[in-house]
């Protein structure tokens, strides 16, 4: 079984193959350059390297959101194009269950955090000491009243995600439970952990197809939201 896994949620650009549960290849950049030119080159880069004919993937694992809404159209457009050129399914891998798949073995409960400013983040609640279970589904949510949740829960907790330098100084001030900030290495998107969560999901049955994908927002563009009013 194969699987190419995309992100493109944040910042990150990331590309990935898991071939039978071991990962083959992993492209990622964290710079300032927009998706549409880095995702092609990277997923080029790597069919080479690897020798890969892309005909023998069986399913492309595409991160689905929430997260920024041009660099989540732009990923979902790359898979659907593969999806329907290749007529693979699509496995849309939500975001921040991916982002806390980074962490898997740890025994403290994982909250991925993303900025999306205004105090807001996306977030949710995780373990993954043996399998990945979700104990809060992904959200937009206040980041003082996030804390406020961690604290009543009264358990260690991990933070990951680029929210982490944004909001460092309320987590340190407000919280009271003890916590950490995970290493450079898993704390942020990874294409990886998108593909390995892709191989899940495919046993699952859990795939759809290219037509059928769409990003999974979470909140209205902020256009759209100042038109209307809404400040969250």
């Amino acid at each position: 079984m194969r699987i190419l896994g995309i992100e493109s949620s944040s910042l990150v650009a990331g590309v990935a193959v898991v071939t039978d549960g071991i990962l083959t290849a992993e492209y990622t950049v964290n710079y300032k350059k927009t998706h549409s030119q880095t995702l092609l080159p990277m997923l080029d880069e790597v069919g080479k390297l690897l020798e890969l004919d892309l005909d023998t993937i069986d399913g492309i694992a595409v991160s689905a959101g929430p997260g920024s809404f041009t660099g989540l159209r732009i990923g979902s457009a790359t898979a659907k194009g593969l999806g329907l050129a290749l007529k693979k399914p699509l496995l849309p891998i939500p975001t921040l269950e991916a982002m806390a798949y980074n962490l898997w073995g740890s025994s403290s409960l994982i909250c991925p955090i993303m900025d999306a400013r205004r105090n807001q983040v996306y977030t949710g609640l995780y373990y993954a000491e043996e399998q990945l279970e979700v104990v809060k589904q992904q959200c937009a949510m206040d980041m003082h009243q996030l804390v406020c949740q961690l604290n009543s829960r009264g358990e260690a907790v991990i933070f990951l995600g680029d929210g982490v330098p944004v909001y460092q100084d309320i987590i340190k001030m407000e919280l009271t439970v003890p916590f950490r900030f995970a290493p450079a290495q898993s704390s942020r998107q990874r294409a990886a952990s998108v593909a390995a969560l892709g191989l899940r999901y495919m046993a699952e049955g859990k795939a759809e197809s290219a037509a059928e994908h769409k990003p999974e927002y979470l909140r209205k563009p902020q256009a759209e939201r100042e038109r209307e009013g809404i400040t969250l």
